[in-house]
């Protein structure tokens, strides 16, 4: 007689709460000259400068093996992060804290938890909101804390057009902007850069045919950084507080992108992204220090 067998259960999401991971990583000046280049920047960053903001996503990167990538080209998931079924995985926004500023050439820990792991019915089907925190310390003790909300969305789901969506928000006029159009070259060294081996930001086949984007995408935090940029020229000898910034709607390759910025007061900035039609893109906040 044969034992019935037992259905595999699915994990619950739940029991990744709190799951914990650290990487340690010297800020080494290359990844930041080759940023400074991709932005069209003079890259003359030498040891001892301080590490621009959101320029710490050029490092604690992943490293999956070739083997462990699934087909959208991010690594399989439940490791760190959840074992979420639904396909799609974007960075939805972030909140980041200064405790003092990041300088090339030192040696700093980053440990990572899960803080929060949300599932939700939206208007386009189920959404999944993961919350990490990311804590970055060097030799003098913690120097930032970063949140990084992750969304988790379906293929039946439209992925969003850039220029048409009930989403839409238009914004008021800007204090100082500028504008850029990114190309795929843009992409690929943002990509390079940052060991990002999602599809969307340079397949445009399986970009268009298998997740219903326009075109490529732009990366989330490529814009961000853009934007923290926009305030850098600004105030280029400021001190960094905070930045929280929200993804709105894809940002799509080939298509005209404003970024726009307005003093709130002498300390804090409201910055944003527009597409071609005007649509808001991202909404971001700045708060500096004056030095």
């Amino acid at each position: 007689m044969v034992a019935a067998s037992t259905p595999t259960q699915k994990p619950s999401l739940s029991q990744w709460l709190g799951r914990q991971e650290s990487q340690n990583d010297s800020l080494t000046i290359f990844p930041a000259n080759a940023l400074a280049a991709t932005l069209n920047l003079s890259p003359a960053f030498a040891q001892g400068d301080v590490l621009p903001a959101l320029w710490h996503w050029l490092y604690f990167l992943p490293c999956a093996k070739q083997s462990e990538l699934g087909r959208d080209g991010h690594a399989h998931r439940g490791g760190f992060l959840p074992p979420v079924s639904l396909p799609r995985r974007m960075w939805a926004g972030g909140d980041l804290r200064w405790h003092r500023p990041l300088r090339l050439g030192a040696e700093v820990r980053r440990v990572s938890s899960i803080q929060g792991i949300a599932q939700k019915q939206g208007k386009s089907g189920e959404l999944v909101f993961v919350k990490v925190l990311h804590e970055i310390s060097d030799d003098a003790g913690l120097a930032m804390q970063e949140v990084h909300d992750i969304v988790y969305r379906g293929h039946s789901s439209p992925a969003g057009s850039s220029a048409s969506s009930s989403a839409i928000q238009l914004a008021g006029i800007p204090q100082f902007s500028r504008r850029l159009v990114p190309d795929s070259v843009l992409l690929f060294r943002y990509s390079a850069l940052t060991f990002n081996g999602h599809r969307i930001h340079y397949d445009r086949r399986y970009t268009m045919e298998d997740e219903g984007y326009e075109g490529l995408v732009v990366h989330g935090p490529l814009v961000a950084t853009l934007l923290a940029e926009l305030l850098r020229e600004q105030k280029p000898g400021a001190t960094w507080l905070s930045f929280t910034f929200r993804a709105l709607l894809p940002m799509i390759e080939g298509q005209p992108l404003k970024l726009c910025g307005r003093a709130i007061d002498e300390s804090l900035y409201e910055l944003w992204a527009e597409n071609g039609q005007g649509a808001v893109t991202m909404t971001a906040s700045a708060a500096i220090q004056h030095n």
